[in-house]
């Protein structure tokens, strides 16, 4: 079973870019993952603090797959002294079908 959701992160204000960067270097390696069916990354234009990480993977499989990689444990290993907060939501794409095929 397909699995999106996002993963909000809300950076100390004198810790913009390197949660960026962190973020960002995520992308990249995560898309070659088998199961990645995408993998976005969005700064919010209105508070730059609040990135977001939207990404779906193909089965459970495949996303645990995507949390024993070199890239995620450098991440999770580094993200928490730069951010205030961190919180996931799981998401569901309405009609679907209406989109066409998702990779």
């Amino acid at each position: 079973m397909k699995i999106t959701k996002k993963v909000t992160f809300i950076a100390k204000e004198e810790h913009i870019p390197t949660v960026k960067k962190l973020l960002e270097d995520m992308v990249a390696p995560s898309l070659k993952e088998a199961g990645c069916l995408f993998y976005y990354i969005f700064q919010s234009q209105t508070n730059p603090k609040k990135f977001f990480a939207v990404e779906s993977w193909a089965d459970e499989a495949s996303l645990e797959g995507h949390k024993h990689t070199a890239h995620y444990a450098y991440y999770k290993s580094h993200y928490e002294p730069f951010v205030e907060d961190k919180y996931t939501e799981e998401l569901e794409l309405l009609d679907e079908g209406a989109y066409g095929v998702l990779r």
